[in-house]
């Protein structure tokens, strides 16, 4: 509603509903794509051990951590980032957001969640310690991965870092105190433990930038057309089940 004669105030409500679209773009290539990341590493550490590195409980602590209040933030905040922040003034709303730039962003948030927490748990197991550390130490690089994902694009913003740099101080206190870390099936970390995470985060937040050399570019290739590969396979798998072709062999 318009509470006086000048239409110049339609210019800026423009540009702001543009910057919200986008933001929330932003926070949905941050839920998907970290969630992404937490299956593709429980694949693997699948894989690896035998058995799922995340617990039932960690996972929902994960997605309490990262999924609410930091995802809420960047919903609601601007990009810094200038390659959005100029369309978002300039360019036309439409739904260009959601389709090959949104995909890359969760491909990329993927990645870089699953290589977090792919390294903290490696190095929890190469490292002198028990399971239950390094699958906390995984716990840790998976919320962490994250967390500087989503300070990535909003560096300006103190409501993303008060809400990202809650979470980590709620992980931590969480970790750290005994009763309720073995609650969530997780112990208390050593200098040592929370170094090899604090690397593992920093390797994570370097990934963006080794996906512009082109042999990474044809590694994200090749996992995307094998993760496609897996989903066919799943499908024709489920359909053969559910004709009865494959009932008495299974």
């Amino acid at each position: 509603m318009l509470t006086t004669g000048d239409l110049s105030v339609l210019v800026d409500a423009v540009a702001e509903g543009r910057a919200l679209w986008r933001s929330v773009a932003d926070a949905v290539s941050i839920l998907i794509g970290g969630n992404a990341g937490e299956v593709g590493f429980s694949v693997l550490g699948t894989l690896l051990a035998g058995s799922s590195p995340l617990s039932t409980r960690q996972l929902l602590l994960v997605n309490l951590l990262t999924d609410m209040f930091p995802a809420m933030a960047v919903a609601v905040t601007p990009s810094d980032d200038p390659s959005t922040a100029v369309p978002a003034a300039t360019g036309p709303m439409g739904l260009d957001v959601l389709g090959t730039p949104l995909l890359r962003s969760i491909r990329r948030r993927g990645v870089t969640t699953c290589l977090g927490a792919v390294a903290a748990y490696l190095t929890g197991r190469l490292t002198p310690g028990t399971e239950r550390r390094s699958t906390t130490m995984a716990l840790c690089g998976v919320v962490g991965a994250q967390l500087v994902q989503t300070l990535s694009g909003r560096r300006h913003s103190p409501l993303v870092w008060v809400t990202a740099l809650g979470s980590a101080a709620v992980l931590a206190a969480l970790v750290q105190t005994p009763g309720v870390s073995h609650f969530f099936g997780c112990t208390p970390l050593g200098p040592v433990a929370w170094l090899g995470v604090a690397l593992a985060i920093t390797l994570s937040a370097l990934a963006p930038r080794l996906e512009r050399l082109e042999a990474m570019r044809r590694l994200y290739d090749l996992a995307s057309r094998l993760a496609l590969r897996l989903g066919d396979s799943a499908r024709q798998t489920r359909h053969l089940l559910g004709s009865g072709i494959a009932r008495p062999v299974a």
